[in-house]
């Protein structure tokens, strides 16, 4: 059976380019969202036409989502001929912006030898066609299966997920008596599963002080030199405490299994003029200086412990430092989150990939957080892991690719992942 599964994907290889280069050029930049209806719809127009019920949803109310830039969903589902597990692939279709150093046309899809260029074709449009061909080869292959097979391309991962997945788990659409098994085909090597994710804790701190003559610092209160006291706070006692520490999460690369915090923006005194503008800035001492920061934090250490030291830092400066006032606003949080190596979903795929690779598959965890976040937190359903074609690395990078190769063995470990866990 496997050997006719095979063959059929095999057969898919000039429909899997196509279809992966039809992706690309819909340029689904986030931000803003552009064209997350045309990418729905198009995915849409293929499955209908190859059994499958699909519904487009708009997360209504979201974040981000406008009347100029819905943020649309596509949910596809193909039921088979007797009750079962139902197995979802769950891939976002939004891209990040192109950036400068582009070779290639960022939207043009050149395959050049085994190579797909253009965003997204790494992350994660190769891994959604991928799913794609593998749902559609197998249901060929195997129509008399049990359960059923969805397939969804989500809103916004890009930017927190808000709009796509976490809406979706939030209206019962991951719900666990709804949906068993949860494959994400995020670009994580062909050979790899990611069990899960590190944690993320984003606030904006703001020191104040007060605005005076440039020419008289003494007559105000400077807020840029209290975010210096801050950042220097940081470098002193912050990273090197987060550095100390190491996590048994299988977290790749090796540098992401301590903790770490990216200084994200700094924002200080008068704020930047216009291009156009060809004055001279004015002579004040400025009494606002704001900092993001971007705390990636482990499955070993609690979100209140991690906000909990920055702001004990930060009092610790207001205590022993003149005038030092501050405001810490948190912008968002994501827990940790780990599906175990025994779940069901994980053995299916390391047998899948034994069976077409011939390796043991290796196990990981990824630096930053994906959509698994909401499928675990909101959706209440753990089964769920990341596992799809592309070298992480060249995710959000100028002239990035997927390999055809590397698609292809990974539609056939998502077919023979369907065909254990849906044939009798």
């Amino acid at each position: 059976m496997t050997d006719a599964l095979f063959a059929r994907i095999d057969d898919r290889r000039d429909d899997l380019i196509a279809l992966t280069q039809e992706l690309i050029r819909i340029p689904t930049l986030n931000p803003p969202g552009q064209h997350y209806r045309a990418i729905c719809e198009a995915l849409e127009r293929r499955l209908s036409a190859r059994g499958f019920s699909c519904e487009l949803v708009r997360a209504t109310g979201a974040p981000g989502d406008s009347d100029r830039y819905p943020r649309w969903n596509l949910v596809a589902r193909r039921e088979g001929t007797r009750p079962g597990d139902c197995v979802h692939f769950n891939s976002h279709h939004d891209v990040v912006e192109v950036g400068q150093g582009w070779t290639r046309d960022p939207f043009g899809a050149e395959l050049d030898g085994d190579r797909i260029y253009g965003r997204g074709a790494c992350d994660m449009k190769g891994g959604l066609a991928a799913s794609v061909i593998a749902a559609e080869a197998f249901v060929d292959t195997h129509p008399e299966f049990a359960g059923a097979i969805e397939i969804s391309a989500t809103a916004d991962e890009e930017s927190g997920g808000y709009g796509g997945v976490a809406y979706l788990a939030e209206q019962g659409w991951f719900a666990p008596e709804r949906v068993q098994h949860v494959i994400i085909p995020e670009p994580l090597n062909k050979d790899r599963i990611c069990l899960g994710h590190r944690g993320g804790w984003w606030a904006e701190i703001e020191t104040k002080g007060e605005i005076a003559h440039g020419s008289m610092p003494f007559l105000g209160d400077c807020a840029v030199r209290h975010m210096g006291a801050v950042l220097h706070a940081f470098e002193e006692r912050l990273f090197p405490a987060m550095a100390a520490r190491q996590t048994a999460m299988p977290v790749t690369p090796e540098g992401a299994r301590s903790s770490t915090m990216n200084i994200n923006s700094v924002h200080g005194g008068e704020p930047e003029q216009a291009e156009d503008y060809t004055g001279l800035p004015a002579n004040c001492v400025p009494d606002s200086c704001r900092i993001v920061i971007d705390r990636r934090f482990l499955m070993e250490e609690p979100l209140e412990q991690v906000r909990g030291e920055v702001i004990a830092l930060l009092d610790d400066l207001a205590d022993r430092r003149e005038n030092f006032r501050y405001e810490i606003r948190d912008l968002n949080s994501v827990i940790p989150s780990m599906t175990p190596q025994d779940a069901p979903v994980v053995t299916t795929v390391a047998g899948a990939i034994r069976d077409v690779l011939g390796q043991d598959a290796a196990y990981v965890a990824s630096p930053g957080s994906y959509d698994q976040k909401h499928i675990d937190r909101i959706g209440k359903l753990k089964n769920c892991i990341a596992y799809g074609p592309g070298i992480l690395e060249l995710a959000h990078k100028p002239d990035e690719w997927v390999s055809v190769t590397d698609m292809l063995d990974s539609a056939r470990v998502m077919g023979r992942s369907l065909e254990r866990l849906l044939l009798p």
